[in-house]
């Protein structure tokens, strides 16, 4: 039985309509699916609740869009989930995009106890919204963004997206001085990947995108940009103000121990990892989650520590796994420093911003 509060996730695959990049488990739903779906959600915290006696200090609510649920399923999810297990100072977060009704969301969101919101924000700039897919205006972003202050949530997250056609460093830091301008304190920015199974990944012979160069560019740029204004590059792909990082993803990319509950959703828990199918009739029916071998081994945890700008503490590898780190490992690690790829010295090594750009091969090198 795990002894740690672990991060509990719960998926929402409602979407109005899916967005041109997006590789998630979402559809449209009428709202007999949603009901039904939250009533399984709810077993399921119940279920889960009963076996694993253990604690939550995270809940992230995320999709598909967990804004199309209505106000009371919402309630009642975050409710259940704190009755089951969170702790008191749990961080709550639920990810949303505008629509008519969001105010009356953000209000019940808020009355029940969720304190982080996730907006979709993507680009300020029109045209690169109508390439993606995105149908919310960048004045309705700021206008859910302001809903979400007036309903007393004030830690909000902004994602943004870089390497999109007709994409310039300009129209990049607009729109990052936008979200900032709207007041969040946390920006996610990831480069665009063209996913099997998506509209623009079918397009992809068409597409005018930036080269591998002109993206890295586009990506320090930005850093630079970010952290100019006092955010501090915590993870790969994530800005915040101090005292503001998601402490849910930390547990992910600190190897640490998370439920996720709902169709497509991946848990890792006493060592195991297992998920729910992308089907949601499986889910209502009841089906069990899918066995998915041992977790949290030194590849695994280099891989996802390596993701983080502190990157991996020596002396907190050895107490983990009862053995020193690697010293081939350190000597590899020496020679990436000469490329401008790590950082190493007496206390751990971590990845530069330009090791990050590379992250997949120097991770592979490493390990």
């Amino acid at each position: 039985m795990t002894t740690n509060p672990v991060g509990l996730y719960l998926h929402i695959p409602f979407c109005e309509k899916k967005c041109r990049y997006c590789d998630f488990y979402s559809f449209s739903a009428d709202e007999n699916t949603k009901q039904a779906y939250v009533n399984e959600l709810i077993r399921r915290i119940d279920k889960y609740g009963e076996t694993l006696k253990c604690k939550a200090d995270t809940l992230y609510i995320g999709g598909g869009t967990p804004s199309l649920l209505a106000p009371v399923q919402i309630e009642r999810l975050v409710s259940e989930a704190k009755k089951v297990f969170l702790t008191d100072d749990a961080e709550i977060t639920v990810e949303a995009n505008p629509h008519s009704s969001l105010p009356e969301f953000l209000k019940a969101a808020a009355a029940s106890g969720v304190n982080r919101m996730s907006f979709g924000l993507q680009s300020s700039n029109e045209n690169e919204l109508r390439f993606l897919g995105r149908k919310a205006t960048p004045a309705e972003l700021e206008n859910a963004v302001k809903s979400a202050f007036s309903a007393g949530i004030e830690n909000i997250s902004a994602d943004l997206m870089i390497g999109l056609e007709g994409q310039s460093e300009s129209s990049l830091l607009k729109s990052a001085e936008f979200a900032l301008g709207l007041g969040v304190k946390h920006i996610s920015a990831y480069i665009l990947k063209l996913e099997e199974n998506t509209p623009l990944y079918k397009m992809r012979d068409c597409l005018a995108l930036p080269d591998e160069d002109e993206t890295a560019n586009l990506y320090l740029s930005l850093c630079d940009y970010l952290t100019s204004k006092n955010t501090l590059q915590y993870e790969i792909s994530n800005f915040s103000f101090r005292g503001f990082e998601s402490r849910h993803n930390l547990k992910y990319w600190r190897c640490e121990e998370y439920l996720g509950i709902g169709a497509s959703a991946h848990s890792f828990i006493n060592g195991r990892r297992f998920y729910f199918t992308r089907d949601i009739n499986a889910f209502l029916n009841g089906n069990e989650p899918v066995p998915d071998g041992d977790g949290g081994g030194e590849e695994e945890y280099i891989m996802l520590k390596l993701r983080l700008a502190q990157g991996i503490n020596f002396d907190e590898f050895e107490k983990r796994f009862s053995h020193p780190f690697d010293e081939k490992k350190k000597e590899k690690a020496r020679l990436l420093k000469e490329k401008g790829l790590v950082n190493i010295d007496e206390s751990g090594v971590s990845l530069t911003r330009n090791g990050f750009l590379l992250s997949n091969s120097v991770i592979c090198e490493l390990i």
